[in-house]
């Protein structure tokens, strides 16, 4: 008699108005304020993302910018710093990493993990999710929310039912009554047009959605209608698309305040190494290191990265690089990093520039 199939365990993590987020968390008097992130008033300029005291006023996300303005004459509205929400992007995924490898990102602040196989904290996806959840908020001061089901639908749901600053989990033997209850216009994909057309069937739940057969749905909606069979009783089968290869371990920390010389940098650099190692264990073993580096960024923003050939990634080597990352500006630092670069299995070993200068993320 063959094993029973393991149940999935899916989160789905979502940081809350990230923009805006990351603009708050930077500038703390705007702390209550409504807040935009996007374009200016004039052309054609659109809201990127909004937090929620702005969507008190009917502001929305791709809202144009003049409009945002007519309903919140008080909105705070702040022009894009990608460079600044990708720092924080990889600081949100390095904390995904310590806990699965199985992790599909839908965007800079969006992502799928698989937490089926793992092992910390008993495999529990409640108590990783929470995690997950602690990290985000002591270590980047911002909030994330995250759903927790048997598959990538009812996750990408749950992480959403309690926003912002939620978690939600839907478990195995809950998944039949709580489909009956949900709205369809929260399935992924019921988009206004289709919502109308399902409200002209008298469709507005799920439970609604039950009592038409596959071929019903397919003849008003063609091939979605199938998948909105599915979707009506929490079925979804889809994998998390992790990548299928590690192009590289690394560690970071982005500081609340900036560290103003190369000695707090070293003790900072000595502290995240054990963590670097604990990194490298849990990866896979029989990666080629191509590469060792220091990545630094000053209380500019500009960035500089340290790096050497080789597989040496001893503490010394690290503090080396530190040294010559640090020289280069010579002034308080925001983030602090490092980690290895494994050899590429697709092209020769390619020579590395000592200390030189490496790619920005």
């Amino acid at each position: 008699m063959s094993e029973p199939e393991r149940q999935r365990k899916i989160i789905h993590c979502d940081c809350d108005c990230f923009y805006a987020a990351v603009e708050v968390r930077d500038r703390p008097e705007l702390a209550g304020k409504p807040v935009a992130v996007g374009g200016t008033p004039d052309g054609r300029g659109v809201i990127a993302t909004c937090n929620y005291e702005a969507r008190r006023f009917g502001v929305r996300s791709a809202m144009p910018a003049g409009r945002a303005l007519r309903l919140c004459p008080d909105l705070v509205l702040l022009r894009t710093d990608m460079e600044r929400y990708r720092e924080v992007s990889h600081g949100v995924h390095a904390i995904f990493r310590r806990f699965t490898d199985v992790i599909e990102p839908l965007s800079l602040d969006e992502a799928y993990l698989d937490v089926t196989d793992a092992t910390l904290l008993h495999g529990s996806g409640t108590l990783i999710a929470e995690a997950i959840r602690g990290a985000v908020r002591r270590e980047l001061g911002i909030t994330i929310s995250a759903g927790v089901a048997p598959n990538k639908f009812l996750a990408k749901i749950a992480s959403d039912w309690k926003k912002p600053d939620g978690l939600f989990v839907i478990r195995p033997e809950e998944i039949a009554d709580f489909v009956l209850r949900l709205p369809v216009d929260r399935i992924h994909g019921v988009g206004p047009k289709t919502a109308e057309k399902l409200h002209k069937l008298d469709v507005q739940t799920c439970a609604d959605l039950q009592r038409f057969e596959k071929y019903q749905l397919a003849e008003h909606f063609g091939v979605f209608g199938q998948r909105l069979y599915e979707l009506a009783r929490g079925n979804d089968d889809r994998d998390v698309k992790a990548r299928t290869r590690r192009k590289s371990v690394s560690v970071e920390r982005t500081f609340p305040k900036d560290i103003p010389d190369l000695e707090g940098c070293r003790r900072t650099l000595r502290e995240l190494f054990p963590k670097l190692e604990e990194r490298l264990e849990r990866a896979s073993g029989d990666e080629p290191i191509a590469r060792c580096f220091v990545k630094v960024r000053f209380d500019d923003f500009t960035t500089t990265t340290a790096e050497q050939p080789g597989a040496a990634s001893e503490l010394d080597a690290f503090e080396e690089l530190l040294d010559v990352a640090w020289a280069r500006g010579e002034r308080p630092v925001r983030l602090l990093g490092l980690g290895v670069g494994y050899r590429s299995r697709k092209a020769p070993a390619e020579q590395l520039p000592l200390f030189g200068e490496g790619p920005e993320d």
